[in-house]
């Protein structure tokens, strides 16, 4: 029988488990808290209108109703169908804690909004710090919007750093300088582009995703946001192939879609 999201018999104490829901949707058990990053479970094909079209090509690996608990969201950002489609943010209002962007608070009921290295502390001893993410290039922020990543930390659990839509190496180099002890980092990847910045990628391409896993090192990072959506550009295979000429393909662990994964 297939595993579901919601059983994860072969763990032990202190293991993670990721199971990828598809895009950037990501639901990671961690310290005894259900994590779920950038929810999106609309079905596809679906087209999401805007000053760009986006155009859904997947849809979920698990539908929303049987993913399991979710206790905390960890919200990238709230404005792109592509982090946050109709689905995901009707399942806001049933999570009790939803962490973004200050600007998403003025938005978005359910959020709480972060500020960069403001961080949260929640029952059962997890502390979520929001980091810095720039969705493109220096000076992108007029047309993506503001954005963030997340740190979780735990007392005897590894750290893990969540990316949210971020392109930027100077970001990556920060949340190290920050966090050191990272041991877990997921990271959007994917080199996604919608033309507004010419061959600038609004997330890491493979040769900044191949550079943000040498500053992460000697994290395992595990990749989503590569795939699901017409914009994004490079497969993920470019970035394995890239990791494998370096002899780092070790380090790149890449979860079955809707497989729970043990970490």
């Amino acid at each position: 029988m297939t595993q579901t999201p919601a059983q994860h018999d072969s763990a032990t104490p202190h293991d993670v488990v990721a199971t990828w829901v598809g895009g950037p949707t990501l639901h990671l058990v961690y310290a005894g808290t259900a994590f779920l990053t950038d929810p999106t479970f609309d079905e596809a094909p679906a087209e999401y209108a805007g000053p760009v079209t986006l155009r859904k090509l997947v849809g979920p690996a698990v539908p929303v109703d049987a993913l399991g608990p979710v206790d905390v969201v960890l919200l990238s950002h709230d404005q792109h169908a592509d982090n946050l489609d109709a689905a995901g943010r009707a399942l806001l209002a049933a999570v009790p804690t939803v962490l973004s962007t200050t600007a998403a608070a003025t938005r978005v009921p359910e959020v709480r909004g972060l500020d960069p290295w403001d961080h949260v502390d929640l029952d059962g001893g997890v502390r979520v710090t929001a980091v810095p993410a720039r969705h493109g290039p220096e000076g992108s922020e007029a047309l993506s919007g503001s954005v963030v990543g997340f740190v979780l930390e735990a007392e005897a659990w590894p750290t893990v750093y969540v990316s949210g839509d971020n392109a930027s190496l100077d970001v990556v180099d920060q949340v190290v300088r920050r966090f050191p002890d990272i041991a877990l980092a997921v990271l959007f990847v994917g080199a996604a582009n919608v033309g507004r910045f010419g061959a600038e990628p609004l997330t890491l391409d493979a040769l900044r995703a191949s550079a943000a896993i040498d500053l992460l090192a000697p994290a395992r990072v595990v990749p989503v946001h590569h795939t699901d959506w017409a914009h994004f550009v490079e497969p993920l295979a470019v970035l394995e192939e890239r990791l494998e000429r370096g002899g780092r393909l070790d380090r790149l662990v890449v979860p079955e879609r809707g497989i729970p994964l043990t970490l």
